[in-house]
């Protein structure tokens, strides 16, 4: 094998691999050799078939298979030899593999920067702690309590705030419609969870009567087929339950499952210090990033960069088409590929400059992930088999009735488990950084907690990324500093 280097301009290399015409040959002759061993042809006997015959017959398809093997283990000898690493697999043209010529091709590839070994000590980060007041439980607590407020059975008209036990049957003009009927659903007056005006027109209705129902829908109704239309409801009233006074005692969390009051206060107080210890650690997770991104600056593949633009290009169009359709978007916990979001559609200047911003975006993700990933590989971190299933569960938990054939793809997909992997691979490698830069601990009250990401949010405001990761990030920081305090697991 002869290799010349044709091309070194910063990572991006560019060879010419000449294979030698008497290797080839010799390769092609042994695997002719290998298939007269097993082809079996009318007349000869197994092992008997002449080398002539089976190139007649098989030595195009046996030469296709040579150089394709050749070309594949040539390049990656030649990169082992010249202590090459790869960002993206290289990229390889043929010159020239006429039969009996010597095989000449050019491969080029990106290799992967020399990265810089960074001092965690000197990084400065802040862990924050949070005192959660008795007050903020007694509420979470009452919250509880409301949800488990029993009701009894009234012998007179409905009133707001009463329970009403009824069938019915929607219909616009007279079509009934998918998902406007029901048959014993509990609707509590006044709490806004139906058709605007539907529980008003229950106020006063007594148990075995029959009442029609005109409603119509908002025109921001989710379901396009009912939005803005006028729909009739026929209600049977079953009957009518009076709510009882909320009751926070033994009882209560019995009604959990739990042994005592105490027991639930502590267990409440445990889930709040959890969520809000979500919000402080991809606090710290974005400051750490933010940190390495300023202090450390290196040359990165252009292949990942637009890769990772691609990806986010694709994203953003994504959003826009939810955004339209008024769908959700998704948040992702993955500080290093957060969501973006979606703007409004805007001119041909603006994409243009959406881009930049994405560009610039995707340089960062990719030049984070890349620091990320050799200190993993320095301090020898690993994905355990474990650690992969238990995310494969999750993600098959997200799919109710659909859990079988979710782990099945995952299992016949590796690159899609892979993707499962990379964002457990990311957290134990901050972990570890973050166990080696002993931040420094504070603690603040929720109210501080709340002013600190509002804060973070208005200093975001102006940056480059307002349209893209640090917009998302706010979304989804949102929706973790609003915890579920009234839950219990």
């Amino acid at each position: 094998m002869q290799v010349t280097e044709t091309n070194a301009d910063g990572l991006k290399r560019e060879f010419t691999i000449v294979i030698p015409a008497g290797e080839l040959e010799d390769q092609i002759s042994h695997r002719l050799t290998q298939l007269g061993q097993s082809i079996r042809l009318p007349g000869f006997r197994p092992g008997k078939v002449p080398q002539q015959l089976l190139r007649q017959r098989y030595g195009s398809a046996i030469r296709g298979e040579v150089l394709e093997n050749t070309v594949q283990g040539s390049s990656a000898e030649m990169m082992r030899e010249q202590n090459l690493r790869p960002a993206l697999p290289p990229k390889v043209e043929i010159v020239s593999a006429a039969e009996g010529a010597d095989l000449e091709y050019k491969m080029s590839v990106e290799v992967l920067p020399d990265m810089p070994q960074p001092d965690f000590d000197t990084l400065g980060l802040e862990r924050l702690t949070i005192d959660i007041p008795d007050d903020d439980v007694d509420k979470a607590v009452a919250r509880i309590a409301e949800q488990y407020r029993k009701s009894e059975l009234v012998e007179r008209p409905a009133a707001k705030g009463d329970i009403v036990v009824a069938d019915f049957v929607g219909k616009i003009g007279d079509v009934e419609f998918p998902g406007g009927k029901g048959e014993n659903v509990s609707i509590e007056l006044g709490t806004g969870q139906f058709v605007p005006g539907f529980e008003d027109q229950l106020v006063g209705a007594a148990g075995g009567e029959d009442r029609t129902i005109n409603v119509t829908f908002p025109a921001d109704y989710g379901g396009p087929e009912l939005a803005g239309k006028d729909a009739s409801f026929a209600v049977t009233v079953k009957e009518v339950r009076e709510r009882q006074p909320a009751v926070i005692d033994d009882t209560l969390a019995a009604e959990v499952g739990l042994e005592n009051l105490a027991e639930l206060r502590q267990e409440v107080k445990d889930r709040i210090a959890r969520d809000y210890n979500v919000v402080t650690r991809q606090r710290m997770k974005r400051q750490l990033l933010d940190k390495l991104a300023a202090a450390y600056s290196f040359p990165v593949p252009a292949g990942m960069v637009e890769i990772e633009f691609t990806n986010i290009w694709q994203q953003h169009e994504s959003e826009k088409a939810h955004a339209a359709a008024g769908l959700p978007a998704e948040a992702s916990d993955d500080m290093l590929a957060e969501p973006v979001s979606a703007e409004p559609a805007a001119p041909a200047e603006d994409d243009e400059k959406l881009k930049t911003e994405y560009q610039s975006l995707a340089e960062r993700r990719v030049r984070l992930g890349l620091l990320l990933a050799e200190v993993g590989r320095n301090a020898n971190i690993n994905v355990t088999q474990d650690e992969l299933n238990q995310a494969l569960i999750r993600e098959a938990q997200r799919f109710p009735g659909a859990e079988r054939q979710v782990l099945d793809y995952y299992r016949k997909n590796p690159e899609a488990a892979g993707n499962l992997r990379a964002p457990i691979f990311e957290e134990k490698v901050v972990d570890y950084i973050v166990e080696l830069a002993k931040p420094a601990e504070r603690k603040v009250s929720p109210q501080e907690l709340m002013a600190m990401t509002e804060a973070d949010e208005a200093a975001d405001e102006p940056a480059e990324e307002k349209s893209a990761e640090k917009k998302s990030r706010r979304q989804t920081s949102a929706r973790r500093a609003k915890p579920r305090k009234g839950e219990t697991e």
